[in-house]
């Protein structure tokens, strides 16, 4: 049996990620390693035993290509209606709530919110199959 334990994305300016993060979803940092070309911030908070990962390539001054590959992060949220406002009170930038509902059954709200680096975190209503 395995554990997931975090995901990693690349990051330019740390702090404006650490911060992102903390007013987005109370996410804090769990544990910074700093090596000499590298640091690495884990970010985490008590819902969850895992981890976001956050690495800073030193001397880096170029935005990441996030290209095709990368889909998104995604969190449960207990009111995403709620959660949506708080983050658009407090300036991040979000897009609107879906609800998402081929066939006429919902499967889920939610809606994307997009980090300083440009990556996209999908915030879920909790509930059916996202706990």
């Amino acid at each position: 049996m395995s554990k997931m334990v975090h995901s990693m994305i690349r990051v330019l300016d740390d702090q404006a990620s650490i911060d992102w993060y903390r007013k987005a979803f109370g996410l804090e940092v769990a544990e910074q390693l700093d090596f000499e070309s590298f640091r690495l911030t884990y970010l985490s908070n008590s819902e969850t035993g895992f981890e976001l990962e956050l690495t800073l390539n030193k001397g880096r001054t170029e935005p990441y290509d996030l290209g095709e590959g990368y889909g998104h992060l995604a969190l449960v949220v207990g009111n995403v209606d709620a959660h949506h406002t708080d983050m658009v009170k407090k300036g991040l930038d979000v897009g609107k709530i879906i609800d998402f509902a081929p066939d006429g059954e919902l499967v889920g709200r939610f809606f994307f919110a997009t980090d300083p680096d440009g990556y996209k975190i999908e915030v879920i209503q909790r509930g059916g199959r996202f706990q």
